[in-house]
């Protein structure tokens, strides 16, 4: 892509001038120069000053055989700037808690990754395309959590 048409500035925000677009996807390469998508710039948690991305600890969490799907998002806090919080949907007929969430992560991921907050959800905000809206759900989850 050259340019936006007849849109200077919108161009300079996208487009480097090296003329490399910014997708907003923070990716890494490996040792053998593949190339793995860690997730959505917008997306990443700074907590403390660790980058925890959300998808990590979403494929961690889907294989609780009672979760049926997993959202994470960093969520305000006065002393960490962000803090995990996991908005989990539980399969049908199943029970869970948020301190069996929480258990189930200790040991198994990384100390500062293990969900600060759980809440249970029965849906997600989705665009009219079917995507989640991650910023969506951060603000209602916010307000569920008095942030």
């Amino acid at each position: 892509m050259l340019e936006y048409w007849n849109d200077d500035e919108k161009t300079q925000e996208c487009i480097t001038k090296d003329r490399w677009y910014k997708t907003g996807d923070i990716a890494t390469l490996d040792g053998y120069g593949y190339c793995k998508i860690e997730g959505r710039i917008k997306d990443l948690i700074i907590r403390g000053g660790e980058n925890i991305y959300p998808a990590e600890i979403e494929q961690f969490l889907h294989t609780h055989p009672k979760i049926q799907e997993a959202q994470v998002v960093g969520v305000k806090d006065a002393r960490m700037g962000e803090e995990v919080c996991a908005c989990i949907r539980v399969k049908n007929g199943q029970e869970l808690t948020a301190e069996e969430v929480k258990a189930y992560c200790k040991g198994k991921i990384a100390h500062f990754k293990v969900p600060r907050y759980v809440t249970f959800v029965q849906g997600y905000p989705l665009t009219v395309t079917g995507k989640i809206q991650k910023h969506k759900l951060r603000e209602q989850t916010e307000k569920q959590l008095g942030l």
